[in-house]
C-alpha cells in the first residue's frame, strides 16, 4: 500500500510504502499524483519512505516505477529514498548514479533531515 505524505510544499511529493507494494498502488496513487504535480510543475522533487512494515514490490509495482521514472527522466529535480530495507538501500546505492536528479538515501531515523534536504530547493525557489 502506498499513502501519500501530506504537508509537503509545492513541487514536493511525498509517499510512504507499506506492507507489499502492487502496481495497482502505482496506478491508483503514485501516478496520478505525479502527473497532476507534473502539470504544474517543470521539474519536482519526491520524497519516498518505506514505513517499518514495508515488505516489497511486486514485479508490476517495479515496472510502473520504472515506467514513471523514464517518462518523466529529465523532470526530476531532487529525490530522497528513507529507508533501512538492506536489499533497498543496496539497489539504490548501487543504481544511484542513474537517477537524473540530486538523489540522497537516508535511514528511517533521519527522516526530518530526508525532509529538509528534499524541500530546501522548493523553499529557496
Amino acid at each position: 500500500m502506498i499513502a501519500q505524505i501530506e504537508g509537503l510544499p509545492a513541487g514536493t511529493l511525498g509517499f510512504r510504502a507499506h506492507g507489499q507494494v502492487t502496481s495497482a498502488d502505482y496506478e491508483n496513487v503514485i501516478v496520478p499524483d505525479v502527473e497532476a504535480a507534473f502539470a504544474l510543475n517543470r521539474k519536482l522533487r519526491l520524497l519516498y519512505v518505506t514505513a517499518e512494515d514495508f515488505t516489497g514490490f511486486d514485479p508490476g509495482a517495479m515496472w510502473d516505477d520504472a515506467k514513471l521514472g523514464m517518462r518523466h527522466f529529465s523532470s526530476w529535480e531532487r529525490i530522497a529514498l528513507v529507508t533501512d530495507v538492506g536489499w533497498l538501500r543496496t539497489a539504490a546505492m548501487a543504481f544511484g548514479f542513474a537517477v537524473p536528479a540530486q538523489f540522497r538515501l537516508f535511514h528511517g531515523s533521519e527522516l526530518d533531515e530526508a525532509i529538509r534536504w528534499v524541500t530546501e530547493a522548493a523553499s529557496a525557489e
